[in-house]
């Protein structure tokens, strides 16, 4: 993977973020209706697919040329997950009893669910949240509900590729139990991912005309934009809502954040299209490495995991705190989010690589397990 396409997906990512983050911006409580047409087009929802096509690349990408032993996998994976997740646990349960105890009504509504610190940390941390039917709303937290798909794909993907023979069967086979249907929906769309390292790995030293690869680059977001224009995300909806013979209402409960599937699948193959012309654009592309424009991004794109996990119930107690006669309210609220997720990314996310030295100098490298469940050098299949 050559940098500058590494750049690129850096990019997509803190736009991806920051979508999600607009997303819950233009609530009405938040901004008085201003933005409601972000809501109207559910962009936020659409933005957290593109995490789990970008998900499935980094991870079958980091598990063939990096991480290439249970062992190494499962100590990258955890530490790059506990390393936010946990003190964005903590951090969500003081800001919503705090916000709740000042602003009482400004936490009376579907976005808040208490839970106590136990259950925050049980169902948080052992990612299991969405696992259930139906779902835990963790406090205001609700953009951890990816969470629980991710590791549900992460634990899939690694029995898929580390074990071999019965074992692997078994172990995918209890998994999936445990996972349940509702998550497994969408494991499609986070294996297009893995689709498009698989095709850079076998097709790298294929050759298309340019004006090929300009249209797949191009017309992927053409098409997604004309989808929105004519309805499509309904449109897959009211089929679904059909085959399925069940009230809307019961549906959506019993899908979760799974009901628009087909739609999101729909997404992850365009996305997909268009990352497989970017990667065969960007190899032409001239070394960028040391320009402040892709300093810039890689420095955005350290704090996506932080922005994406933490900015809505920061969001929601600035909401409480903020006196609705401050000048530029919205402008001013969206400022305070952004502002508090880098903060935490600094003390949080950008310290990985400090954590995981300490961690290994503690004892010997989980990677050890590994050699007894698979040959180092066995490529994806």
């Amino acid at each position: 993977m050559n940098r500058a396409f590494s750049t690129y997906l850096d990019a997509l990512r803190f736009l991806a973020a920051l979508t999600v983050v607009l997303s819950h911006w233009a609530y009405e409580r938040f901004t008085g209706g201003a933005f409601v047409g972000i809501r109207d087009y559910n962009l936020g929802s659409d933005a957290v697919v593109v995490f789990f096509v970008l998900s499935g690349l980094v991870i079958a990408y980091t598990a063939e040329t990096k991480d290439r032993t249970l062992g190494a996998f499962g100590f990258c994976r955890a530490t790059r997950l506990l390393s936010v997740a946990l003190p964005a646990l903590a951090l969500t349960f003081v800001l919503d009893r705090l916000g709740a105890h000042l602003d009482p009504p400004a936490y009376e509504g579907w976005w808040y669910v208490p839970r106590s610190l136990p259950e925050m940390l049980w169902n948080g941390l052992t990612f299991s949240s969405e696992w259930h039917m139906p779902g835990v709303r963790l406090g205001t937290n609700g953009p951890y509900w990816s969470l629980s798909y991710e590791v549900a794909y992460y634990l899939l993907f690694a029995a898929a590729f580390f074990l071999a023979g019965p074992l692997r069967i078994l172990t995918l086979a209890v998994l999936a139990l445990l996972i349940g249907v509702k998550v497994l929906l969408l494991l499609p769309v986070w294996l297009t991912g893995v689709s498009i390292w698989l095709r850079m790995r076998s097709a790298a030293s294929a050759k298309e005309p340019r004006r090929l690869l300009w249209a797949m680059a191009v017309l992927p977001i053409l098409v997604y934009l004309a989808c929105l224009a004519a309805g499509v995300p309904g449109l897959l909806w009211r089929a679904t809502v059909s085959a399925a013979g069940m009230e809307p209402d019961i549906l959506r409960a019993v899908l979760g954040f799974s009901d628009e599937f087909l739609w999101n699948l729909l997404i992850g193959a365009l996305v997909s299209i268009h990352l497989r012309a970017m990667w065969r654009l960007s190899r032409t592309w001239p070394a960028t490495e040391q320009s402040w424009p892709a300093n810039a991004i890689r420095w955005l794109a350290g704090a996506s995991f932080s922005i994406y996990l933490v900015h809505y119930p920061v969001m929601q107690f600035a909401d409480a705190v903020l006196p609705d006669t401050v000048p530029l309210r919205p402008w001013l609220l969206l400022g305070a989010t952004l502002g508090a997720c880098f903060f935490f990314a600094e003390a949080f996310e950008r310290s990985l690589p400090e954590l995981r030295s300490s961690l290994t100098r503690w004892g010997p490298p989980l990677a050890s397990l590994a050699t007894i469940l698979r040959p180092a050098d066995r490529p994806l299949d």
